[in-house]
């Protein structure tokens, strides 16, 4: 166990990366809505938001490479406008999403000032960490992740003496669905692809780890990190079951989440949740930026000013973005996410099956369906039903945004019929 401390210190940073404004804010209102039936809805919403994207961690310590490694078995000219799509979704929709939330819980209620200064303040730190970069998984690890454990864990703790859970009517399949789609929402796939990378390269600047070290650290950090985030999941999920029947029904998801902190700490917990939240969402943020200025360097080695411009540019988009409510961005998100959500999972997947079952024209022949069943949800996101509706009378699951998945196996089963050389 040569490696055990910086295993740790990555898990903690995995953690923390991972660990956003959607996985604090959407875990409560799920429990809430979802009474005696949090454990279906948290099977599912760990499906989405721990399994999936410890599988893309696992699949960067596979691969050692940047997000092209991901998409570059459809063409190098795909895998590029695949990468550039998602740092350009991850940039203007999650990143910014963190400065929204944190200032409507952490400093809205106790100063009187405009989203617009806080989202400066925020991102002229962020771009500060994502200058200093080579300290990221010190800081991370070492700091803030172990004080949002003591803090979130303070909170769950004393949630679990509340009351008895509601009785809803409702078949577990269904909340396991429900947990599924709300998973797409803390974008964590799309954290793992671009996490991953920042990860693998702040392990590169230790010249002593060889591949095989630096491959055992990373899945085995990522386990540890996938333990702890389905246990706070959890535990928040429940927690929001727990109060189900005792808070207002009408409460939107920073209202749960602001009644919970109160229920378990009192007024003063309000303290507890700026610094919860202020700290959750930063480490996020600088994980997306720092993987999207990672991104176009790699794009354009020569160019030194690369990195520097990303980052830059990045976070005077999240200061214009974070200025916008919280609940408006995840709107405008959906169409977006309903897109390339469904391409990241199975690049993830295809990425973990053994070599010799993805062939060039298995991963292309799935790549394709995956896209073509999703168009109808995208339209459907924007407003015209129409085709998804049609797709519904024959399609399982695409009342739920999951119409893809089926096509998507088939594909793949078929083309396992189709004899050609190994994939890599």
């Amino acid at each position: 166990m040569r490696y055990t401390k910086l295993t740790l210190i990555t898990a903690f940073a995995l953690f923390s990366l991972f660990f956003g404004a959607g996985n604090i804010i959407l875990p409560p209102y799920l429990g809430f809505t979802s009474g005696d039936q949090w454990l279906p809805v948290t099977l599912g919403f760990a499906i989405s938001a721990v399994f999936i994207p410890i599988l893309g961690i696992r699949a960067h310590a596979r691969l050692q490479g940047s997000l092209l490694d991901f998409a570059d078995r459809m063409s190098p000219v795909f895998s590029v406008i695949f990468g550039i799509l998602v740092y350009l979704i991850a940039v203007a929709l999650p990143a910014p999403r963190t400065a929204s939330l944190t200032h409507e819980m952490a400093i809205a209620p106790y100063f009187d000032t405009s989203s617009l200064l806080t989202s400066s303040i925020y991102f002229l730190g962020v771009f500060i960490f994502v200058i200093f970069r080579s300290s990221i998984l010190d800081i991370t690890g070492k700091v803030l992740t172990p004080m949002l454990l003591v803090l979130l864990s303070a909170i769950i703790l004393l949630i679990l003496t509340g009351t008895s859970l509601d009785q809803l009517t409702y078949t577990p399949e269904q909340w396991i669905s429900k947990g599924l789609l709300e998973g797409y929402q803390t974008f964590d796939a799309m954290g793992a692809v671009v996490v991953g990378a920042v990860i693998i390269i702040s392990l590169n600047y230790r010249q002593e780890l060889d591949y095989n070290v630096r491959r055992k650290v990373i899945n085995r950090a990522g386990i540890l990190a996938g333990s702890g985030l389905c246990l706070i999941y959890a535990g928040l999920i429940y927690g929001g079951a727990l109060l189900s029947n005792t808070l207002d029904p009408d409460l939107d998801r920073s209202g749960v989440l602001n009644a919970m902190i109160t229920y378990a700490l009192g007024e003063k917990g309000h303290i507890f949740l700026a610094i919860l939240i202020a700290l959750a969402c930063f480490s996020t943020t600088v994980g997306i930026i720092t993987g999207a200025s990672d991104f176009v360097k790699g794009l354009l080695p020569k160019q030194k000013w690369a990195y520097l411009l990303t980052a830059l540019l990045s976070c005077i988009t999240g200061v214009l973005i974070g200025q916008l409510k919280f609940e408006y961005i995840i709107e405008i998100a959906l169409p977006a996410l309903l897109f390339i959500y469904p391409l990241i999972i199975i690049f993830i997947l295809l990425h973990n099956l053994p070599q010799k079952w993805v062939s060039a024209f298995t991963f292309r022949a799935v790549t394709l369906t995956v896209i073509l069943f999703s168009i109808p949800d995208i339209l459907n996101a924007l407003g015209y039903s129409g085709p998804s509706e049609y797709l519904s009378s024959i399609t399982p699951w695409n009342t739920t945004h999951f119409s893809w998945i089926l096509p998507a196996a088939a594909v793949f089963l078929l083309a396992q019929t189709k004899k050609e050389p190994e994939g890599r």
